[in-house]
């Protein structure tokens, strides 16, 4: 009765050591590249997991025929601080991304946050250096 007790006890505390702290969970949608924004550009999204998995995925619409385009794939399990590589098959995109619970960053490989024109709007300032490739989450 005690190693049964016993192997309860282990059973759970591995599964609760093997949650996920996560910064939140459900769907936000962001727009990192203001600049690049018009009628046909993808809405892009990320959705987490109470497990922690990290899904990013996009709506765009073709404003000529109505044609809907859609994707979503696995980018791995959330850890602070981590760069998540994001790839989208339909337009061979990928981009490298790290987020916490209020804005996501457009990111190189080893986490740097990057600084592009594309990442401001046309009302901001064009230079590249103060165009910080971050957006907040929306609902």
């Amino acid at each position: 009765m005690k190693k049964i007790f016993s192997l309860v006890i282990l059973c759970i505390s591995m599964f609760t050591l093997a949650q996920v702290k996560v910064p939140f969970t459900g769907h936000r949608s962001f727009d990192i590249l203001e600049g690049y924004s018009g009628t046909g550009t993808p809405h892009y999204y990320l959705d987490v997991k109470k497990n922690g998995d990290v899904l990013f995925g996009y709506v765009q619409v073709n404003q000529a025929n109505g044609k809907e385009t859609t994707e979503e794939v696995n980018a791995g399990k959330y850890a602070a601080n981590k760069v998540m590589k994001v790839h989208f098959k339909e337009y061979n995109e990928t981009f490298f991304v790290k987020f916490d619970k209020d804005k996501i960053y457009l990111t190189d490989e080893k986490g740097n946050i990057q600084n592009l024109e594309g990442c401001c709007s046309a009302r901001e300032s064009i230079d590249k250096e103060t165009c910080t490739c971050e957006s907040e989450f929306y609902k």
